[in-house]
């Protein structure tokens, strides 16, 4: 498989049920390789004998960054990725920034309308899913926090080389994937 044209290392980031998981679907069935700094809390979550439940990661996430400053997810995977590569789960500013001194990285930036976003969330029924508009409402609350060491999903948006507002079907959310990378240049 020849991989197109694109970035050598994109990271996505959005907030939840914005569709990350469909687009990262569909870098890798064009020969990316999977990888999320969610993986570094998940590890961390298990290694204190804690259920990977999304309220322990996001806890435990803002903990590794309280220790090891806002790119400390991203200190953690780096010599694992070998382009070309998906970062996914990218939550933090501090995270863009250490990701940035990779050669190429594109920060990709996906969105939804917030009743779009918690229909997803509510009809695909995962263990531990957010289930009422209060609790919807409470988790984007601490997505968005000021402490620059949790997590800051609205500031790290800003940061996105381009974003895709993905309220359609899979068909137009992979245009749109097509669009957002073929505005840049080819990476050497």
């Amino acid at each position: 498989m020849t991989t197109p044209p694109w970035p050598p290392v994109i990271g996505l980031t959005g907030p939840n049920a914005s569709g990350k998981g469909e687009i990262a679907g569909f870098l890798m069935a064009h020969g990316y390789h999977y990888h999320s700094l969610s993986d570094a809390v998940r590890e961390a979550v298990r290694d204190r004998g804690l259920t990977t439940s999304r309220e322990n990661l996001v806890q435990v996430g803002n903990e590794l960054r309280a220790a090891g400053g806002p790119g400390a997810l991203v200190d953690h995977l780096a010599p694992r990725l070998t382009p070309p590569a998906i970062v996914d789960s990218v939550r933090n500013p501090g995270e863009v920034e250490a990701l940035k001194k990779i050669d190429g990285f594109f920060l990709l930036g996906v969105d939804a309308p917030a009743e779009v976003r918690f229909a997803r969330i509510t009809s695909r029924g995962r263990q531990g899913d957010i289930r009422t508009a209060d609790e919807f409402a409470a988790y984007e609350a601490k997505e968005n926090s000021s402490d620059r060491n949790r997590q800051r999903i609205g500031a790290t948006l800003e940061l996105a080389d381009a974003i895709i507002l993905n309220a359609g079907s899979l068909d137009d959310l992979h245009g749109r994937v097509r669009r957002a990378l073929g505005e840049f240049p080819p990476v050497p």
